[in-house]
């Protein structure tokens, strides 16, 4: 039986992991749960799940959560009420579903604590991938992402030495054969329709600019311990084979499945053991698997990103935080869909990267760099 902690459990994540609890009652139970501000989606799942203690980063939601819940559970507020849910004593296991920097703190309190973490959370890696890293050496820190998640099964038992490069697919959303003028009229509202995957709404964008694909390169480099040159991408509009490794030999390891989070979910909440599938299974017969190269041009987000990772230092976190208020931004018809990559772009031309070896100078790189892309996006 492993104890949950399921931070952003209204999201499309962390309702995904509590449909795993029900599907498994006798292997899954929820301890805590926690949001940002939906207080009345949480109350519901407090109702559902009876965990022994919440918490919501916003306290004037926490407060009225409270008056509906005089008999318990405990609820806690703001963001130290976070990073204590995130240590909960009676939680072996903390999924991290939420989005933004608002996971880098619980995500570090939570593997201080010794807890096993289930990171779903991008931004937490990207901006901080060395602290993150440093402070997981000796735990357990398993990716959701079905593309690391896949890397993680192909790795298993192998030499990281023979590993030649590695390859994160990508559907490529759905502008993927749009021209740079049809980029140019698309909507909001058609860049959440992706073909492939039912996501939030800022990874559903993300995945349309392929800055998601790009994130990914960052996080794949500090799991993996895999330098930037012998990280590729490529486009691969079925979603079905979700990443590759190219060992020394030649030999090239896939890890196939359908295009649903909670194989991902399952394979980092009972790891090293594989439970019977909550999805249908893959049917392989009569069915075309097809890779193309992404169209840098057309889609330059990746390229940022990619040159963020290199860079190092603070670039990422300045990266991470443009694109979040870029992202806003589009989907509220402020900028356009290529003015995505233009605010993220020029906030990093206009950043000289500093080191980022602690929480303070991450935290300080994230709030100019959203400060100065909400200018940008207003010019």
């Amino acid at each position: 039986m492993r104890s949950l902690v399921i931070l952003g459990s209204t999201g499309s994540i962390g309702q995904q992991a509590l449909d795993l609890v029900r599907r498994y009652p006798g292997r899954l139970r929820v301890v805590g749960l926690g949001a940002g501000r939906r207080a009345d989606l949480l109350l519901e799942q407090v109702h559902r799940f009876r965990p022994r203690v919440v918490a919501l980063a916003d306290p004037v939601a926490a407060r009225r959560l409270e008056t509906e819940l005089p008999a318990g559970p405990v609820v806690l507020a703001g963001e130290e009420g976070m990073r204590e849910l995130a240590g909960w004593p009676e939680a072996d296991t903390v999924v991290v579903a939420t989005s933004g920097l608002g996971g880098l703190v619980p995500t570090l309190a939570a593997l201080q604590a010794g807890k096993r973490v289930a990171l779903a959370n991008k931004e937490t890696l990207v901006a901080a991938g060395n602290l993150v890293m440093a402070a997981a050496r000796g735990k357990e820190l398993l990716p959701v992402d079905s593309e690391h998640v896949a890397l993680h099964q192909c790795l298993r038992g192998e030499d990281p030495a023979a590993v030649r490069r590695i390859i994160l697919t990508g559907s490529g959303g759905p502008f993927r054969t749009l021209d740079a003028p049809g980029l140019a009229r698309v909507t909001a509202r058609e860049a959440l329709r992706h073909p492939v995957w039912k996501m939030g709404p800022k990874i559903t964008v993300d995945s349309a600019t392929l800055m998601n694909k790009g994130l990914e390169v960052i996080e794949a480099h500090h799991l993996f311990g895999v330098d930037y040159d012998r990280i590729e991408v490529l486009i691969h509009p079925e979603g079905v084979v979700h990443s590759l490794v190219e060992m020394g030999d030649g030999s090239v390891l896939a890890q196939l499945g359908p295009p649903d989070m909670r194989l991902a979910l399952a394979y980092a909440l009972f790891y090293p053991e594989r439970v019977s599938p909550p999805v249908s299974l893959l049917e392989l017969a009569g069915r075309t698997l097809t890779f193309e190269p992404p169209r840098l041009e057309d889609f330059p987000c990746l390229r940022h990103a990619c040159r963020a990772g290199r860079m190092g230092g603070t670039m990422p976190a300045v990266l991470s935080a443009a694109d979040e208020v870029a992202v806003e931004r589009f989907l509220r018809g402020e900028i356009s869909f290529p003015g995505i990559s233009r605010v993220v772009g020029r906030v990093m031309e206009e950043h000289v990267p500093g080191p980022a070896a602690s929480l303070e100078e991450i935290l300080e790189a994230d709030a100019w760099a959203r400060r100065r892309a909400a200018e940008v996006a207003g010019e």
